[in-house]
C-alpha cells in the first residue's frame, strides 16, 4: 500500500515538473514575445498616424488637390499598416522573404479574387489623371447624384441634399458617364411656363422677360431668352432661360417659379391645368 502510494506521489511530482519546464520554456517565451509584439504595434499605430498626419501637412502646404490629398493619404495609410505587419511577422521568426515569395506564388489567385478591387483601384487612379471631377464637385453618375466628400483608393463618397452618404467604386465611375454639374461657373436655368391660348402672348413675354431681368441672381451681361416652345393640347408653353453662377443654381430656380406664379395672377393669366367634365345622363 506505502509502495503504491509512493508512485502515485512521484508521478504528481513528474508532472508538474513538465508543466514547470513548459511554462519556463516555452509558454513565458511566448507570452513575452507577444507582450513585445502588442507594444510593437501600438507604437507602430502611433507611429503611423504621425506619419499621416505630417504627410497631410505637406500636401496641404504644397496646396496639392484635395481629390489627391485624400488618395495619397489611402496609399500611405495602407504601406504603412503593411510594413507594421511585416515588422511584427519578422520579429517571430518568420522569415520576410519567404513570405514574399509565397505571395508571389499565389499572386494569379489573389489577383483573381480581387480583379474589382483591382478595377476599382485602376479607376481611383484614373480619376485622380484625368480629374472629371473634384471634392466639392455636383455629380450625377451610377443612378446616383450628390456632393463628392472624398476620392479614395477604392471608393468616391458622395453627400447628398438631405445629408446621405452614398459610396460608389472607382471602376465602375470610371468606365461610366458622369455629369459634373457644378465644374462650370455659371449654369443655364430652362424653365416652361404654360398659360391658356386666351393669355396675351405679348404680356407673357413682357412679364417674364421683366423678372428675369430685374432678379438679382441672373448674370445680366447673358441676357434673358424668352420664346413660344411649344403649343400643347391646352396650353401655350413658354420657354425661359437665363443664366446665373451654379451655387445659385436651386436657389434661382425655386425664387422664379413662386414669382412667376405671382405675376401671372397679378395680370390674370391663367395657367391651364388638367379638368375632366363629367355628365350624368339621366335615362329614366
Amino acid at each position: 500500500m506505502n509502495a503504491a502510494l509512493l508512485t502515485e506521489a512521484a508521478t504528481f511530482s513528474f508532472d508538474w515538473s513538465s508543466i514547470a519546464n513548459f511554462l519556463t520554456g516555452k509558454a513565458l517565451p511566448l507570452a513575452f514575445k507577444v507582450i513585445i509584439a502588442l507594444v510593437i504595434y501600438f507604437i507602430g499605430i502611433k507611429l503611423i498616424k504621425m506619419c499621416t498626419n505630417l504627410t497631410k501637412k505637406a500636401l496641404e502646404k504644397a496646396k496639392v488637390d484635395a481629390g489627391v490629398q485624400s488618395f495619397l493619404m489611402s496609399v500611405v495609410r495602407i504601406v504603412l499598416f503593411i510594413a507594421l505587419f511585416l515588422v511584427i511577422i519578422s520579429y517571430f521568426g518568420f522569415q520576410v522573404t519567404s513570405l514574399a515569395a509565397l505571395v508571389a506564388s499565389a499572386g494569379v489567385t489573389v489577383g483573381l479574387a480581387l480583379q474589382g478591387s483591382l478595377s476599382n483601384l485602376a479607376g481611383g487612379v484614373l480619376i485622380l489623371v484625368l480629374k472629371p471631377f473634384k471634392i466639392g464637385d455636383y455629380i450625377i453618375a451610377q443612378g446616383y447624384e450628390g456632393t463628392v466628400s472624398a476620392i479614395e483608393i477604392f471608393y468616391t463618397t458622395l453627400s447628398t441634399g438631405d445629408n446621405k452618404r452614398i459610396v460608389l467604386p472607382n471602376g465602375a465611375l470610371s468606365n461610366g458617364n458622369i455629369v459634373n454639374v457644378s465644374h462650370q461657373e455659371y449654369r443655364r436655368l430652362d424653365l416652361v411656363f404654360g398659360v391658356s391660348y386666351n393669355a396675351d402672348v405679348k404680356k407673357v413675354k413682357e412679364i417674364l422677360t421683366t423678372l428675369g431681368e430685374e432678379h438679382e441672381l441672373v448674370e445680366k451681361d447673358r441676357g434673358v431668352t424668352v420664346f413660344i416652345n411649344e403649343f400643347a393640347a391646352s396650353s401655350i408653353d413658354f420657354g425661359f432661360r437665363v443664366w446665373t453662377k451654379s451655387a445659385n443654381y436651386w436657389t434661382l430656380k425655386w425664387d422664379l417659379m413662386e414669382k412667376v406664379k405671382e405675376a401671372f395672377d397679378a395680370n390674370g393669366i391663367e395657367i391651364p391645368f388638367n379638368q375632366l367634365d363629367v355628365h350624368v345622363t339621366n335615362n329614366q
